[in-house]
């Protein structure tokens, strides 16, 4: 029966290219809107004194204002053809969203880390957001246009020869199909290598006994406390850590019994508000430090889960992914939970949410053994590499969604999508210069408070 559906769903893809044409991808439609309001419209609700942080950080450079301006680009992408097909998809999957950590079994492996957006929407969203990810940050890095070119192209072309490959499979092997630094280390090039090493011995530090070092100290009776660094790390109100006992209790009551154990032999014993990235700034984030019976410490960080901009912005109503059973009052932090345990290949086993009164929260753990390439260290050949990487991940994340086996057979073995892709990749590129332009003459003219450097 299953193996009749995908063969079905192929046949609805190969059939949907008369109705929208592979080329069709490469239109971009003409977008009459300010940019600066629509992003300036998502905060409303953060705290007001980061705002300035968040805009500084976007005004660093085109690609910094691309990381940030998911709910843009969502809203353009809607405005813009689309085959209609849905996927669980990652919502704001640019090359900074994909980096190294820790499996459960302390395996490091590659794959998404970002699902703050995470939702059902178009499978080409995804994919031309990475594709226009590679051009501008190629762009900042230099290269010329034939690079940033043959680097969207590849992302297109990887991705479509990727999703074909994993829909040769079985259901089982597509699910665990997975990267680790083993598999990267071997099909790297020299220099890539290299980059590579130097990123995992980065990571493989990056452990609780390190934050712990880095982040904290011993106050006068003896107790770690985290240290203030404001305004990236404060304290919260008295009255806002009191209820942090309380709010552990609610995200233990949806771990698995073994994690929920293991968590439950740590005390609170200090929790702190620290600003994170460049689109979340703003938003309420939070380090909390637990100590066990001997051992390292434990370190979860709690980040406020807003609806995705895929539905306030995309106009893409979020639906629970089928074969989900959630409560119906779970939130958003379960929307960020559940689609992370869809789209990546292994997870963080301490993740897990909390509804607030009028907010919702997820949780993981802060830092075990994170690393991101340093795209700044990137050549053009690895550039090129490097996107193709990220859209094999893609892919194989979507493949998780039955339905991506009609995005397979719309896409079949033609170069029309890649070139397609391309060509709306590099014409986007444009528009988020224009964009980041917009931004600095709305800073100049003192229409948005900046805080840069921070």
């Amino acid at each position: 029966m299953v193996r009749r559906l995908i063969a079905d769903e192929r046949d609805a893809g190969r059939a949907a290219r008369k109705v929208m044409p592979r080329r069709t991808h490469g239109e971009i439609s003409s977008y009459d809107r300010d940019p600066v309001a629509l992003l300036d419209s998502q905060n409303a609700h953060r705290i007001a004194d980061l705002v300035p942080v968040r805009w500084g950080r976007m005004l660093q450079s085109p690609f910094a204002f691309f990381r940030g301006s998911a709910a843009l680009m969502a809203a353009d992408l809607a405005a813009g053809p689309s085959t209609g097909m849905q996927v669980v998809a990652c919502g704001d999957a640019h090359l900074a969203n994909f980096g190294l950590y820790a499996s459960p079994e302390r395996r490091i492996v590659f794959d998404l880390n970002d699902f703050d957006e995470a939702s059902n929407a178009p499978w080409e969203w995804d994919v031309k957001r990475l594709a226009a990810s590679v051009v501008v940050a190629g762009r900042d890095l230099g290269f010329d246009d034939a690079t940033t070119t043959q680097a969207a192209t590849g992302v297109a072309a990887e991705y479509r020869s990727r999703l074909a490959e994993l829909f040769a499979r079985s259901a089982l092997e597509r699910y665990y199909a997975s990267i680790d630094t083993t598999w990267l280390d071997e099909h790297m090039a020299d220099h890539g290598r290299g980059l590579l090493r130097k990123t995992l011995k980065k990571a493989r530090r990056r452990t609780s006994e390190h934050v712990l070092h880095s982040l904290t100290t011993t106050d006068e009776s003896g107790r770690t406390r985290i240290v203030d660094d404001p305004p990236l790390v404060r304290h919260p109100p008295v009255e806002a850590a009191a209820l942090a006992e309380d709010v552990l209790a609610e995200y233990a009551k949806v771990l698995r019994s073994d994690i929920a154990m293991l968590v439950g032999q740590f005390a609170l014993v200090d929790v702190a508000m620290r600003v994170v990235g460049v689109g979340s700034v703003g938003t309420q984030a939070y380090i909390a430090l637990l100590e066990g019976p001997g051992g390292p410490p434990l370190f979860l960080q709690v980040k406020e889960a807003s609806e995705s901009v895929l539905a306030s912005y995309g106009g893409i109503p979020a639906v629970p992914p089928a074969g989900t059973q959630l409560p119906a009052d779970a939130g958003e932090g379960a929307r960020v939970v559940g689609a992370q345990r869809i789209l990546q290949a292994v997870s963080d086993p301490f993740l897990g949410w909390f509804a607030g009164p009028r907010r919702s929260f997820y949780v993981r753990q802060l830092r075990d053994m994170k690393g991101s390439i340093d795209l700044a260290a990137l050549t053009a050949s690895e550039l090129v590499n490097y996107g193709r990487l990220c859209a094999s991940q893609l892919a194989r994340a979507h493949a998780q969604s039955p339905t991506a086996a009609f995005v397979a057979g719309y896409l079949g073995s033609s170069e029309s999508f890649d070139e397609a892709i391309a060509r709306w990749a590099v014409a986007y590129a444009d528009q988020v210069e224009r964009d980041h332009a917009a931004l600095e003459a709305a800073a100049d003219a003192g229409r948005i408070p900046v805080e840069r450097g921070v």
